[in-house]
């Protein structure tokens, strides 16, 4: 299924402003993002715009920046308030975010509307879901440009711009490898959750949007000490600096998206994504980079195209993890999985080779890996292979005890005499799926996140996935339990 594009551009240098110009906007918050978005650098200069030719209902000369006088603006923002719930109100504050919009920043804001076309569906359909006003679309284009990777000073992440107790409060993982703020469906649908409770707080948008940006607390404060007005203009004094500049440019924000065209401002067509973006599902730990490389993608497209995944590597996950690929790539990946998937799942009984060398004195040292499993700790590999910390630190150069899932270590056995297929043997007991001693020569694996029958089978050698359905008959192999065991019939040795 098709997803929305990932737009990758670069914009050209915009002129600088004058003090007098930016007094009013100085260490901005919604400046900030809006220079950020001129600074990426995997965004690319694209020339060409919309069909400028039906757009340009005014017939301005292509560069020329005109300028309405603040009656229009006060009329054309009173045509608005009149089909919003929102109080569109034009004042000093308005006007100086929509200059910064239509003359200041005419490109970025070009930009912002092409990347409307990608997340403006995503945002309606779940505002439509939680009958949220659809003007709240234009709170993300304050909050982060629309740039799903945007991070404030004070740690805000994302297209909605989630601290991370807000968002885990609202079900988003925020963990070493993984951040949710960053997903478009995920953060959009918290956004949604917040600020319908917000607005229940409130009873006012206005406010509900100020609480957004600085907190329910900070805005409580402010109305005790404006004398309790519920009106988020008396309150204006008394909010934090950053928010006073939040509604003025959520307002500007609705205006510059009806009136772009009396601006001479048209949306600018992506042009690095003439491919269709596709998603993949995996179930075992993944890292980017790899994949790329199997799939004969660019690495750091690929990356990009993730930003949940903030190492670069995909976890296991208690679900399918959804992984953003270019559709070009897609055949490959069919073509590859079975590989992909055994490079981070091995195949204990066609275990990678190990390599075996001889020290002075005739010992000789095999070398092989060990691929990171969820739960494990370096102690606990260690102990499982029998090799003391300190050398497993030293031969993977580990200044700590940090490892992640599906990372690879290195490691080193003296041979003691054992035949190599005897030590490799050892080792594929002491990589495999958690397991216990039962009776009568049977073994119980503990199902593990994204465990399958097929899986389980295939880490115990000379076990199918009919002799688990045998052994095991009663249990819904369709929907295995996380935790529970299962009877693995494989003899004791």
């Amino acid at each position: 299924m098709h997803i929305i594009r990932y737009l990758l551009l670069l914009s050209l240098a915009i002129p600088c402003t004058s003090p007098a110009q930016d007094s009013l906007l100085q260490d901005d918050p919604v400046l900030e993002r809006i220079n950020e978005l001129s600074r990426l650098p995997w965004l690319k200069n694209d020339p060409f715009t919309a069909d400028v030719g039906v757009l340009n209902v005014h017939g301005f000369a292509p560069g020329e920046v005109p300028s309405w006088p603040d009656s229009v603006y006060r009329e054309r923002l009173l045509e608005l308030d009149e089909r919003s719930p929102f109080k569109l109100t034009y004042n000093a504050p308005v006007r100086s975010y929509i200059d910064m919009y239509a003359q200041r920043k005419q490109e970025q804001t070009a930009r912002m509307l092409g990347l409307a076309h990608l997340y403006f569906p995503t945002f309606e359909q779940a505002l439509d879901r939680y009958g949220l006003p659809q003007e709240l679309k234009y709170l993300a284009v304050v909050e982060s440009a629309l740039y799903p990777g945007a991070r404030s000073r004070a740690a805000a992440v994302g297209l909605w711009q989630f601290i991370i107790g807000t968002g885990k409060l609202y079900g988003l993982r925020v963990d070493s490898y993984v951040d949710e703020r960053c997903d478009i469906y995920k953060s959009t649908d918290a956004a949604c959750r917040y600020l319908k409770d917000l607005y229940e707080v409130f009873g006012d948008w206005e406010l509900a949007l100020a609480a957004y940006n600085c907190g329910p607390g900070n805005v409580n404060k402010a109305i005790r000490r404006a004398g309790g007005a519920l009106d988020y203009w008396k309150v204006y004094d008394f909010l934090p600096r950053e928010t006073r500049g939040y509604v003025p440019a959520f307002i500007a924000v609705n205006y510059i998206f009806h009136h772009a065209a009396d601006h001479n401002i048209y949306p600018i067509i992506p042009n690095y994504c003439a491919y269709e973006v596709d998603t993949i599902h995996v179930r075992y730990p993944l890292e980017l980079d790899k994949l790329a490389a199997l799939i004969g993608a660019d690495q750091q497209e690929i990356r990009d195209l993730n930003p949940v995944f903030k190492a670069g590597v995909v976890p296991v996950m208690d679900w399918p993890a959804v992984v953003y690929i270019p559709e070009s790539n897609v055949a490959a990946f069919i073509q590859q999985e079975d590989t992909i998937a055994r490079s981070y799942r091995p195949d204990l009984s066609a275990p990678a080779p190990a390599t075996a060398r001889v020290q002075a004195g005739g010992t000789a040292t095999k070398t092989y890996t060990h691929v990171v499993r969820s739960g494990e700790s370096l102690g606990l590999i260690a102990k499982r292979h029998r090799v003391s910390l300190h050398d497993l630190r030293r031969w993977n150069h580990l200044k700590g005890d940090h490892i992640r899932v599906g990372q690879c270590l290195v490691l080193h056995r003296q041979d003691t005499g054992h035949s190599v297929a005897a030590e490799t043997a050892g080792k594929d007991e002491a990589n495999a799926a958690p397991a216990t001693e039962g009776d009568n020569g049977y073994i119980y694996h503990t199902i593990q996140p994204g465990d399958t029958l097929w899986e389980i089978a295939k880490s115990y050698p000379g076990v199918s996935v009919e002799d688990l359905k045998h052994l095991n008959q009663g249990m819904n192999f369709r929907h295995l339990t996380v935790g529970k065991k299962i009877r693995v019939g494989v003899e004791k040795g």
